[in-house]
């Protein structure tokens, strides 16, 4: 008799029919991540040899600004011609950008290498999803969104270390040129599997076409704001206020009507996407600081944080897609929010010098479980309350939800902690923050969290 193991293999996302198709999927994904990680190490030393540490946010921001744009423009492009060219357009910025910068001789240039790859990397996301909706049936997309995320783990543990040495035995660029080339090799094995789902759907484009225009001026609005962030004067305050006003008007084009006031089913899905990721990463973004600076741990070992948070998700994106997982979607999500909501009050006790940092750390891997286990079980539902049409904008949709929620509440969190520093930091710039400061940011964080909570059930179209 044949184990269920065995079955999984032959039927599943491992099995004959779509064995290398999952294989470029994840393999696509993993130079993404280590890129990501990787860039991080290296930027300290980039920007200074590039004479632009006036710039160094922007290092960052470019590329999150175009990927953002180019979202919106992938799922448009999926959705009237299919996922294929935009995986190939996305495929060549992505590899351009990465040997822009890594051969830029001056700020500038290497800022418009990032931005060719934020275009990438935003233009491949997108497609990717839409090949899955199409040519995954829907008892394999737990098992897939799974393989996804577990992508990422690799890359969070070996990524910082294999940057640091390129760049510290060789050259930064080197972050850039190396891989630029393998980028190539995973996509020219989903490349043909994206073909065979290529095309229009069978329903025709989605109705939310046109939006591209919305998407730039989101782009441009958040790049300002960004902008105005950098500046401490009166031109900043303007500067913002524009940016603000453009984020008004058109983030709600680029989103599933009713998505801001939470209705029920899609729009909630789309919402709780950008939920999740807000607190979650709004929280990791001050961890290693927290843990540097007040209970002196190195970077290094602040840094472990991190890869347990990598592992934690991908332990949760596991479980969601075990077929012995029976518990109902939202009920994933609603456990997942809570666990995220409790892992951010446990990174608080870290504060209080008798308990112990792991505390801190084993609760920052379990809410990291409820993400993972949230997260695809969100990608699911998206699937499951979208025609075929729709897989391309609702698709964008999510990936721009979690976008824009992550960057506001990192700023948040940001100019929460500007606002709480004294000035009296030691050698290594990390003190001279009140200790309140900290049990603010996480407070705004777990009740983010918790409003998660609650939404989670009105991401079903009934209340049965």
């Amino acid at each position: 008799m044949t184990s269920e193991p065995e079955r999984d293999i032959a039927t599943g996302i491992l099995g004959p029919a779509h064995r290398r198709l999952s294989i470029g999927i994840v393999a696509t994904v993993v130079f993404i991540a280590f890129e990501s990680m990787a860039v991080a190490t290296a930027m300290p030393t980039a920007v200074p040899e590039l004479d632009g540490m006036a710039l160094y946010a922007f290092a960052f921001s470019s590329f999150f600004t175009t990927s953002l744009f180019a979202m919106v423009v992938s799922g448009e492009l999926c959705d009237r011609q299919g996922p294929r060219l935009p995986l190939i357009l996305g495929t060549a910025s992505f590899t351009v950008g990465l040997l822009l910068a890594g051969t830029a001789q001056s700020m500038l240039p290497f800022l418009a290498g990032r931005a060719t790859q934020g275009l990438g990397g935003g233009l491949v996301i997108v497609a990717l999803y839409v090949v899955v909706g199409r040519a995954y049936p829907e008892r394999m997309r737990p098992k897939i969104f799974a393989a996804m995320s577990a992508a990422w783990v690799v890359p969070s543990i070996v990524g910082p270390l294999v940057a640091g040495l390129l760049t510290d035995e060789l050259s930064w660029r080197w972050v850039f040129l190396g891989i630029a080339p393998l980028v190539l090799i995973p996509v020219a094995l989903a490349l043909p599997s994206a073909r065979a789902v290529d095309g229009p759907p069978p329903g025709g484009p989605s109705d939310r076409a046109g939006r591209k225009r919305f998407a730039l001026a989101t782009a441009l609005g958040m790049g300002l704001l960004q902008y105005a962030g950098s500046r401490a004067d009166a031109i900043a305050i303007g500067v913002a206020a524009v940016a603000l006003v453009a984020l008004a008007l058109n983030v709600p084009k680029l989103l599933p009507p009713g998505t801001m006031v939470l209705r029920r089913g899609l729009p909630t899905v789309v919402a709780m996407r950008g939920i999740l990721a807000g607190a979650f990463f709004g929280t990791e973004a001050f961890l290693p600081l927290l843990l540097v600076a007040e209970r002196g741990l190195s970077s290094t070992l602040a840094g472990l944080s991190l890869t347990g948070g990598a592992l934690g998700w991908a332990s949760g994106s596991w479980y969601q897609g075990r077929t012995k997982t029976v518990a109902p979607r939202y009920l994933l999500v609603r456990v997942g929010c809570l666990l995220v909501a409790a892992a951010i009050a446990a990174v608080g006790l870290a504060l209080i010098p008798s308990v112990p940092v792991v505390v801190s750390v084993l609760a920052w891997t379990v809410g990291a479980f409820g993400m993972g286990m949230s997260m695809a079980s969100i990608s699911v539902l998206l699937f499951q309350l979208s025609s075929v049409g729709d897989h391309g904008a609702n698709s964008a949709a999510m990936q721009v939800s979690d976008a824009l929620f992550s960057a506001t509440f990192v700023g948040l969190a940001g100019t929460i902690f500007g606002s709480g520093h004294g000035g009296a930091g030691d050698s290594t710039g990390v003190a001279g923050v009140d200790t309140w400061i900290y049990l603010v940011i996480l407070a705004v964080m777990a009740g983010l969290a918790l409003v998660g909570a609650w939404a989670a059930g009105r991401v079903r179209v009934t209340t049965a």
